[in-house]
């Protein structure tokens, strides 16, 4: 099993930044890829960015492209989600997610995180 823990959630103005964590712990050279899920009320889970460990290969939202970052830390097995330029339709609990490859965090990942609330305010 591989544990994923997001901090880094809160509340922001639209226009601002915020800056999401994810550790993961666990059987961690079973995943090779991590990112970011996010859902707001009343609509359906959204990936909005992912990266590969090795490569640093990435994936972005097109609502998300321009204004998000994602990246690993120095730290092994952090990787950060940079939000700037916030808007209120950024509003959801985002989701730290982890699979295998690439591919499969975009298509669907296995494992999952609690989630962390982002309130943007206008």
């Amino acid at each position: 099993q591989v544990q994923l823990v997001e901090s880094g959630g809160g509340l922001a103005q639209a226009g601002g930044s915020v800056r999401l964590s994810c550790a993961a712990s666990g059987r961690t050279f079973s995943v090779t890829a991590i990112g970011w899920f996010r859902q707001a009320p009343e609509k359906a889970r959204e990936l909005v960015a992912a990266i590969s460990w090795s490569g640093g290969n990435t994936y972005y939202a097109d609502s998300v492209k321009g204004r998000f970052t994602i990246s690993r830390g120095n730290a092994k097995n952090t990787v950060y989600l940079q939000m700037n330029r916030l808007k209120p339709e950024d509003t959801a609990v985002y989701y730290c997610v982890a699979d295998r490859k690439l591919s499969t965090v975009v298509a669907g990942p296995g494992y999952w995180g609690q989630g962390t609330q982002v309130t943007v305010s206008s």
